[in-house]
């Protein structure tokens, strides 16, 4: 019997490792689920035609099965090659692909054992292996440079920029010198004490301060952002190019750039003793960092210095060297600009970052916890600042849902927004919280606000627990996305926020730089890009989510690596979670996690307590809690599959 159109929907299917199937739809509050067997080829992010399945008597949870794919998220896929009974085939990455692919027109001399890059020709039958063709072989599974190219490639991120664009870019470099013209229509920094402070490892610099004291005793600070629209024009190759890419990757050992080198470490860089073009949010500040005035203009600046990170705190601590009144008046405008945040109830994650030291040839050699300096809060003070302005000026001088304004030249905005957490989430987080004896959100969680996390967060710092609650915190919380339709950003307090200070790696500054421009010269950006703004902003968020991905795995491959040639030997670590077979454990300098079977645990055999999230021994009652410090021996490595085992000493 043909089912009704009722019964049918389409949408987008999301496939767990398990190979099971969650289709979300906006007229139901739980996602369908849908059972392997029923998934019709359906794979992850594809969209699809679900038919609603009968609901069986005592069955809670909505069905569903794929009656028809509508169209691929993905046709390129990585993995490992292999010959198995005369047939070649690709075992995935990618642990959402549940099934290997059988390829096709496999020259005899193809290496098993090498990871390649293959794309979906044929698949139609789920009863039938999925048929793929070769388009690359990318070298030996487990070299450092095969694996690099795998992350990037599995997500869509090319290395090399097509020709026609790195042409393009060249051609830019006739536009390098300060015109006449510039002189005439931009404000003119050159004179005022200007400089950039980033990591020591950065080729590009797209923000630089400017400081001076004014005659009415206020402090004019100038966050000059490279004027990156002023090279990348609409319908150009460059242009295509970065919205495709969307963002700058960066994994262990590069960075993977979404303009070209040309652009990002040449024209629009701020590098030092060069003249620069910029547009800048210009605030005029009392000495309590309250904003008195505030303008936005296309300037002209020359650096006077590029600081690193350690360079700038030297001298901050110091209080001497090279513009060392101007970074101590800098510093604590800062801190009073953070203590105004921190006051209003913005919330402050200090999550670690975890860096490498790497030979030649990419080996790890050690790996380390990135070190937290004052200057890098300095810098995120004026960027988070200059990003609030701006989103509140377009807000308040356009037109359209949700803005005041009254101003055509730009009915487009394009935030920067964090939605409130869902209260399930929260409640499941309270539970978590309250078993390891915190009670910061035990109210409703519909009335739990950014500042009662924000408490929590402060409350936690320097407890053995910190790194797991913060996570569990992290989790409960929703992702923010770029939008045209301002919902405010939780986690920072802010009712207005957007991203306008990174156009050099991130796609959304440009549209956000664009949009400003409009404003302050009256151009009426075209009805056609305003739609094509509104697509941009959800397609940058999703290459946003691939890009954090992919960083995540080089880390997660380069510290597994570093563990393979340690196998047997002792660390320290702390336990980040419990379950029936076991219990995750950190190792404290390099973060690397791993699975301590139960069996593993010497002296007793341990049960799971859910209730207080714990492993209890049955004859001698000691127990395992989250934030516990263990001692451990590493059993073995998986380097294929990231995997890691540990015992208890």
């Amino acid at each position: 019997m043909k089912p009704s159109k009722s019964t049918q929907l389409e949408g987008i299917i999301s496939v767990t490792r398990g190979g099971i199937g969650f289709f979300a739809h906006i007229d139901f509050d739980e996602d369908i689920r849908i059972e392997h067997e029923n998934l019709n080829t359906a794979l992850n992010g594809d969209t699809v035609k679900v038919l609603m399945l009968p609901t069986m008597l005592g069955d809670k949870r909505r069905t569903g099965k794929v009656l028809e794919v509508i169209s691929r998220a993905q046709t390129d896929f990585v993995g490992e090659i292999t010959h198995e009974g005369g047939t070649w085939l690709l075992k995935p990455d990618n642990p959402r692909m549940y099934k290997p692919f059988v390829l096709e027109n496999v020259p005899a001399d193809t290496p098993v054992g090498h990871k390649a890059m293959v794309r979906l020709t044929l698949w139609v039958n789920p009863d039938i292996a999925p048929h793929a063709e070769i388009l690359e072989v990318l070298g030996k599974s487990g070299e450092h440079e095969t694996e690099m190219k795998a992350i990037l490639l599995e997500r869509g991120f090319a290395s090399s920029f097509p020709k026609e664009v790195e042409d393009e870019a060249q051609a830019l470099l006739t536009m390098r010198d300060i015109s006449e013209g510039d002189v005439a229509e931009r404000k003119d920094f050159r004179a005022v004490p200007t400089f950039t402070i980033d990591p020591v490892d950065a080729k590009d610099f797209d923000d630089a301060l400017s400081i001076r004291k004014l005659e009415n005793g206020t402090w004019e600070v100038g966050i000059h952002i490279a004027d990156v629209t002023h090279y990348v024009r609409p319908g150009t190759h460059i242009e295509n190019e970065a919205q495709k890419r969307g963002t700058t990757v960066y994994l262990v050992d590069r960075t993977i750039p979404m303009l070209p080198e040309v652009l990002s470490n040449d024209l629009c860089s701020l590098n030092p003793g060069e003249d620069k073009r910029a547009f800048a949010a210009i605030f005029e500040l009392d000495e309590s960092a309250k904003v008195q005035k505030y303008s936005f203009a296309k300037t002209i600046i020359n650096s006077n210095k590029r600081f690193t990170y350690q360079s700038a705190q030297d001298t901050i601590d110091s209080g001497s060297g090279e513009h060392a009144k101007d970074l101590g008046v800098l510093w604590t405008l800062s801190r009073a600009l953070r203590s105004k945040r921190v006051e209003d109830g913005a919330i402050e994650f200090d999550t670690d970052e975890i860096q490498f030291e790497l030979d030649e040839r990419g080996k790890p050699l050690k790996a380390y916890v990135k070190k937290h300096l004052d200057t890098m809060k300095l810098i995120e003070e004026f960027m988070l600042l200059a990003n609030r302005y701006v989103a509140a000026h377009i807000s308040e001088h356009s037109k359209g849902p949700g803005r005041t304004g009254k101003n055509p030249a730009a009915s487009i905005a394009v935030y920067r927004t964090h939605d409130a957490p869902d209260p399930e989430k929260l409640e499941e987080l309270s539970i978590f919280l309250r078993a390891l004896g915190h009670d910061h959100l035990s109210k409703d969680p519909q009335q739990i606000e950014a500042k009662d996390i924000a408490k929590l967060m402060r409350d936690i710092k320097g407890r053995p627990e910190e790194a797991v609650v913060q996570m569990a915190t992290l989790r409960s919380m929703a992702k923010a996305v770029y939008t045209d339709k301002n919902i405010g950003h939780f986690s920072l307090g802010f009712k207005h926020y957007t991203h306008f200070t990174s156009p050099i790696r991130r796609y959304p500054d440009m549209m956000v730089h664009r949009i400003l421009a409009a404003h302050l010269n009256g151009s009426v950006i075209p009805s056609d890009e305003i739609v094509r703004y509104r697509q941009l902003a959800i397609e940058s968020s999703q290459h946003e989510v691939e890009a954090v991905s992919a960083e995540r795995e080089s880390i997660k491959f380069k510290q597994v690596e570093y563990m393979s040639e340690r196998v047997g030997q002792t660390f320290k670590g702390k336990v980040t979670g419990v379950t029936k077979s076991g219990m995750f454990v950190a190792e404290d300098t390099t973060r690397a996690e791993g699975l301590v079977r139960a069996s593993d645990i010497p002296g007793d055999w341990y049960d799971l307590n859910e209730k207080h999230y714990s492993l209890v021994g049955r004859k001698t009652g000691k127990t395992y809690r989250i934030g516990d410090s263990v001692t451990l021996r590493l059993k073995s490595v998986n380097l294929d599959a990231r995997e890691i085992d540990w015992q208890v000493v």
